[in-house]
């Protein structure tokens, strides 16, 4: 008998984040295929640690955020919504703003369901790459759920007030052509294209100044009482002399800034715990 129709069946894979880091993009993969990637509880309790963690490494310059396979996150693990008191929102709403907060660009890579907490994550990411065919929805009217004040906020940033209205009034799924209309995805990607388009985006995210990009990120966001400290960063820096001679040589710049939670950190440059792509990744 052949030996390999006596073997026993794979056992599934426990619900995980998986994550690489490779030439300064760290790639996080929503890994929960059974259920088409649908975050878990823990799930929500160890995304804010392992931002933490990448964050401190001095390595990374960007961070792409992505799901297993041909799906993005199709939203809360709806068991996990039995739970009394309202915890896995409230780790939902901890894991967003952890997300939101990294320091680094951050990018939704997105094919396939992006729903519900799906579209919370996506949401709270810098910019949002999608492939035709993805879908969107906010779905906490067909479960009697309130979205978060601070996701509402942040959805309503992206795409107007009447188009967030519309996704919370009705729950319904919309596609990436009013997607991008509306302002909730930046580019389209036809099928095939995403990776490519991702791996070249992020290059050229990673050559640029972190002091730049991690100022324009606050002053995007809101904050207005920095200006002085910016100001002090970009004397201090020595990036705007590199960039200029950079510029003037006619050679790439060597941008050299690095944002503060990542100066003590340790570094793990080349540290692979899975495949470096948008669609691969090892356990976290």
């Amino acid at each position: 008998m052949d030996p390999l129709a006596q073997a026993e069946p794979a056992a599934p894979r426990e619900p995980r984040l998986e994550h690489s880091v490779v030439d300064g993009v760290a790639t996080v993969v929503i890994s929960n295929p059974a259920k088409r990637n649908a975050m878990t509880t823990g799930m929500w309790q160890a995304l804010p640690g392992l931002l933490d963690r990448l964050a401190a490494d001095r390595s990374v310059r960007v961070l792409v955020l992505t799901g297993a396979g041909d799906t993005f996150c199709a939203g809360a693990d709806i068991s996990s919504l039995q739970h009394p008191g309202g915890r896995p929102q409230e780790l939902a709403v901890r894991a967003e703003e952890a997300l939101a907060a990294f320091a680094r660009p951050t990018l939704a890579a997105v094919r396939g369901y992006c729903v519900g907490g799906g579209s919370q994550l996506a949401a709270a990411c810098d910019l949002r790459f999608a492939e035709e065919g993805a879908s969107f929805g906010i779905t906490p009217a067909k479960l009697g759920i309130v979205y978060p004040s601070s996701s509402t906020r942040r959805l309503v940033s992206l795409t107007g007030p009447a188009t967030a209205k519309y996704l919370l009034f009705s729950g319904e799924l919309i596609g990436t052509e009013r997607a991008l209309r509306t302002g909730l995805v930046d580019e389209v990607l036809p099928a095939g294209g995403l990776d490519g388009r991702v791996r070249e985006f992020t290059r050229i995210l990673a050559a640029r100044s972190q002091l730049t990009q991690a100022a324009a990120k606050e002053y995007a966001d809101g904050r207005e009482d920095r200006d002085g400290h910016w100001a002090r960063q970009a004397r201090n820096s020595g990036d705007t002399a590199e960039g200029v001679a950079a510029f003037l040589e006619r050679r790439d710049p060597r941008f050299t800034w690095t944002p503060p939670e990542a100066r003590d950190g340790t570094t793990a440059t080349g540290h692979r715990d899975g495949a470096g792509g948008p669609r691969g990744g090892g356990p976290s």
